[in-house]
């Protein structure tokens, strides 16, 4: 389980394709890997996956070839900047929300504008989700946890203040990029009760 509250201080270093299975290797800051051992899961850009082996300023893991099309890593390549975030401890402050690392699909950026000191995005996301995506709602996107600011139609906007255009991957998204989408846990839940009672 994760907060969403990430670090974009990672790349990738490579990425290696074998038959069903896909390893990763990202580079990353020393102190993100202090306490890392093998088996930890790590969301990255939203994902949660486990690690397999590490050093000092990297680690490794595997991806099943269906999660590595669902996602946005069969867009990205060596460089890219990655979102980065060790799971919860009991006993942390949940500041930003529950954020399971099991994407839902993929949004589409879909328009870009300066608001004052913030970004503000608009995404375009499949039909079949628009139960879960509410204004003043929370969603993480490639991992970060944001607040839906508005919803119309199939599409939603969220802003980034100056501390998330700095410090995750989100500020360097074009028109048409893709992102990782993973809607709130609890709206899951809600939803799926409703749908049963009609």
């Amino acid at each position: 389980m994760f907060s969403g509250l990430v670090r974009g201080d990672a790349h990738i270093k490579k990425i290696d394709k074998h038959k069903q299975t896909i390893k990763l290797t990202v580079s990353c800051p020393a102190d993100f890997t202090n306490e890392l051992t093998v088996g930890d899961s790590i969301a990255i850009n939203g994902t949660c996956l486990t690690v397999e082996s590490f050093t000092e300023t990297s680690f490794v893991v595997t991806m099943m070839p269906q999660t590595y099309k669902k996602t946005v890593f069969k867009n990205l390549h060596n460089g890219d900047q990655l979102n980065v975030e060790r799971s919860l401890e009991v006993g942390q402050r949940l500041e930003g929300h529950l954020v399971t690392g099991h994407i839902d699909d993929l949004a589409t950026v879909t328009k870009i504008a300066q608001n004052e000191n913030a970004i503000e995005i608009w995404f375009k996301f499949p039909a079949r989700l628009s139960t879960q995506i509410v204004p003043q709602g929370s969603i993480a996107l490639n991992g970060v946890s944001l607040t839906v600011m508005d919803v119309k139609d199939n599409s939603f906007s969220v802003g980034l203040i100056p501390h998330t255009q700095d410090e995750t991957n989100l500020a360097n998204l074009q028109i048409n990029d893709e992102v990782n989408l993973e809607t709130d846990i609890i709206g899951k839940y809600v939803a799926k009760n409703l749908e049963k009672r009609n």
